[in-house]
């Protein structure tokens, strides 16, 4: 049989024939590919505007500094989110305030981020966590009430909807991910989108040295070089093309796995509303002990992973004052962490594959 891989990208022909596209054209800079990807993003995600950035933690940054967050102010980021989520609001100079998180879904409670604004909020950071959206519709109304920001992490959100609307297009900016194990890649690589166009503008100048154009020396604001390459828009044109294959493996394989283990508790979660579709960037189990599962599973060469490891508890942020309310508890991430295990969920993996996965789990 096959190794069983954990997660990996869909690479083939198609993306060897963008990228030759590159090579002939000898742009290798933002061009063509890079204009003809952020309109496939636009059109994909009917959002009006779509700006490619070199990664994703650069695209959270940049969003935060058009909304001028900085020292003095507080942003608050859900507990349960890859490090990047907070790191981009630490390098602004703006503080993080952690909430708690939904121990089913993983996803930010609107009820602890109620609890968590005061005068120094100036934006949420809901984060998609897993491909399964937030409660966005609660979560913007307390935004409105308070009058502060919303910047989405659809980082692992790509194809996912809320109410048929596409994430990242909910809040005032949002950001997707392209890196090399999300359901689309680019290698490296994140997108900014907005209904704003002077955010977007913003944006632009932000990842491009402060210029609304490149090939000038005249600079109208500080920036930064956050520029794509033409060789991340070739592999991003075309594993578009495969997006919605991609989705529907990504289901099949989240419903074999559902309809073949005989424990159905191991697929507890939250309801989606009726017109809400996720999608199971990774296909996610719940078990009393997912660490003593992990290596059952790993005696038998499957891969898995927990999920990401609560920000609370990360060593960098213990002597430094980035985070306001590290001593708090989180009894709703602690419960996600010791519970659900993320199992092999690569869209390539074959039938086999997965009969032989769920024959281990249905033994444990």
């Amino acid at each position: 049989m096959k190794k069983i891989i954990q997660i990996e990208p869909w690479i083939n022909n198609l993306e060897l024939e963008e990228l030759k596209k590159v090579v002939k054209s000898t742009f290798v800079t933002e061009a063509e590919l890079n204009k003809e990807f952020e309109e496939r993003t636009t059109i994909y995600t009917e959002s009006k505007y779509a700006t490619t950035i070199c990664n994703g933690t650069c695209a959270l940054f940049c969003c935060l500094k058009v909304l001028n967050i900085g020292p003095g102010d507080e942003v608050i980021v859900p507990n349960m989110t890859f490090i990047a989520t907070a790191t981009a609001v630490i390098l602004t100079g703006a503080k993080v305030r952690l909430v708690d998180v939904n121990p089913i879904s993983g996803c930010i409670d609107p009820l602890n981020l109620l609890n968590a604004i005061n005068y120094k909020t100036k934006a949420i950071i809901p984060v998609h966590l897993y491909g399964i959206s937030c409660d966005m519709d609660e979560i913007i109304s307390i935004a409105k009430k308070n009058n502060i920001h919303i910047i989405e992490d659809a980082a692992q959100g790509v194809g996912v909807k809320y109410k048929n609307k596409h994430v990242g297009t909910l809040g005032e900016l949002g950001v997707l991910s392209y890196y090399g194990n999300k359901t689309i890649t680019t290698g490296e690589g994140g997108i900014v989108l907005t209904n704003n166009r002077k955010l977007s503008k913003k944006i632009y100048m932000l990842k491009n040295h402060g210029r609304e154009k490149k090939g000038t020396f005249l600079h109208e604001t500080i920036g930064w070089n956050f520029s794509f390459t033409e060789m991340q828009a070739a592999l991003g044109i075309a594993q578009m093309k495969k997006l919605d294959e991609i989705i529907s493996i990504k289901d099949e394989i989240f419903n074999f796995y559902k309809d073949n283990i005989c424990n159905k508790k191991l697929f507890m979660r939250p309801v989606p509303i009726s017109t809400t579709h996720p999608v199971h960037w990774f296909s996610n189990i719940h078990c009393p002990n997912s660490k003593i599962l992990a290596l059952y599973l790993a005696k038998e060469n499957i891969p898995t992973r927990r999920l990401f490891y609560p920000l609370n508890q990360q060593p960098c942020f213990k002597k430094e004052d980035y985070i306001v309310n590290l001593n708090d508890n989180f009894p709703g991430t602690e419960f996600a962490y010791g519970k659900i295990l993320s199992l092999p969920s690569s869209v390539l993996l074959n039938l086999e594959q997965r009969e032989f996965i769920v024959n281990i789990l249905n033994k444990f």
